[in-house]
């Protein structure tokens, strides 16, 4: 039976009962409301480590003043479920006060990798993102972290942190998952309408013209975005918050497409903002 803790020290005792015993730990962060692309990482990470914790943390300090956090979708009955379905061993579920004491005023910034897509868009969020997946790190001690490429720039900010602070982790970046529409699975779909759902596969047919673009020969990085904006455009429920492409590693707008370049967008389909992305590399 999959054990549901909400204290960070029994987190720690369990976890340290683990390393003397010789297991590998997986860590699987998470906001909840888990789905089919939860599960994606789930499974990767028992099949790489001996016992696995999913953290379910709707983490208040990533959302901006005007964003989501009442509303976001929580029901961790259904994630513990899927947790136990999927061969996870803990959910570490802490209420926000357990990760923030009174007079919380500790965390971990970023410039460059923040600065454009999602951190333009969304001023702090980043700072809260690396504070809590730090605060995570420190309390699960993992040796592996598994990711969703759907959060690419999330993906590459975590990256960078590990790699800057020595954090001893390995991180895992696992691929997107789709409905058979297309449609790039996220918690913020249950916000959609049945007519705004139909209207946000405007987002993976902007995506597949991009990617068919680059795989004819384009390298004008500028004139694949052009082409996935136009896409979006004429999708009348649609409204750009943006279409980029930029250098994988730095997420620093790029002109020309080779090595690792993401092309990534923020599209709000009515109140609902949602992010897609693909990733190309070019050797030459």
């Amino acid at each position: 039976m999959i054990q549901v803790v909400h204290e960070i020290t029994k987190v720690r005792e369990i976890v340290e009962q683990w390393r003397q015993d010789g297991y590998t730990v997986g860590l699987v962060p998470t906001m909840g409301f888990l789905h089919a692309g939860h599960k994606s990482l789930i499974d990767r990470a028992v099949s790489d480590n001996d016992r696995v914790v999913v953290s379910v943390f709707v983490n208040p300090i990533q959302f901006g003043p005007n964003e989501d956090l009442a509303r976001y979708p929580r029901d961790l009955e259904a994630d513990t479920r899927l947790c136990q379905d999927s061969g996870a061993h803990l959910i570490f579920n802490p209420a926000p006060e357990e990760m923030y004491a009174d007079g919380f005023c500790s965390f971990v910034d970023m410039i460059g990798p923040t600065s454009e897509l999602c951190g333009k868009s969304r001023p702090g969020h980043f700072r809260g993102v690396c504070t809590v997946v730090n605060k995570l790190f420190n309390i699960v001690r993992p040796d592996r972290a598994y990711f969703g490429q759907k959060d690419a720039q999330q993906l590459a900010v975590i990256h960078r942190m590990v790699t800057d602070l020595n954090i001893p982790v390995e991180i895992v970046p696992c691929p997107i998952v789709r409905e058979n529409d297309g449609l790039a699975l996220s918690s913020r779909n249950t916000y959609l309408s049945t007519e705004e759902r139909q209207a946000a596969l405007v987002l993976s047919k902007a995506i597949r013209l991009g990617q068919q673009l680059v795989a004819d020969g384009q390298r004008n990085a500028h004139k694949v975005v052009e082409v996935m904006k136009r896409c979006i455009e004429a999708e009348p429920l649609a409204e750009i918050d943006y279409v980029e492409a930029v250098d994988f590693h730095s997420i620093q707008k790029i002109d020309t497409i080779r090595h690792e370049v993401l092309f990534a967008m923020a599209v709000y389909i009515g109140k609902t903002r949602l992010i897609d992305n693909f990733i190309v590399n070019i050797d030459k």
